[in-house]
C-alpha cells in the first residue's frame, strides 16, 4: 500500500432511515461515542470511532443505508467540473456550510462520494 496523497477521506457520513438503530448497533460494537451537534439548520449526529477519521449519521429516507466519503480538495468548484467531465452526476451543487464547502456527486459506476473544501 502506497501513502496518502493530497485528497485524503476526512470524514465518513452514514445515511439511514433508522437513526436510533444504527448508532446503537456501532456503539454496542465498537464502543463509539455519539454526540449530538447543533447547527442551525437542524442537529447532527456525530460518531467518534477514534481512529483519526471524522464520522456523522443523518437520517434520511433511503432505500438502503449506505456510507458517503468526503474527500478533501483544494478548490471544491474546480474538482466538481472536473469529476462532471469525467462523467459524474452532480446530486448536491457546491454548497456552504459551518465548517466548509461540500458537493455530492454520483459517479459513474453509481457510487457516490463528497467532495469537501474546509474554510481557511
Amino acid at each position: 500500500m502506497t501513502t496518502a496523497s493530497g485528497n485524503p477521506v476526512v470524514h465518513l457520513e452514514l445515511r439511514t432511515d433508522n437513526l436510533a438503530r444504527a448508532c446503537a448497533f456501532y456503539t454496542g460494537l465498537f464502543s463509539w461515542q455519539v454526540e449530538t451537534v447543533r447547527e442551525r439548520c437542524g442537529s447532527y449526529l456525530a460518531l467518534e470511532p477514534a481512529w483519526g477519521i471524522e464520522a456523522g449519521v443523518v437520517e434520511s429516507e433511503v432505500e438502503r443505508p449506505t456510507w458517503l466519503p468526503y474527500v478533501e480538495v483544494s478548490d471544491l468548484a474546480l474538482s466538481t467540473l472536473r469529476a462532471q467531465r469525467l462523467g459524474a452526476t452532480v446530486l448536491l451543487e457546491p454548497s456552504e456550510g459551518p465548517a466548509g464547502w461540500r458537493s455530492i456527486l454520483a459517479v459513474p459506476t453509481g457510487a457516490e462520494i463528497a467532495l469537501w473544501q474546509p474554510k481557511a
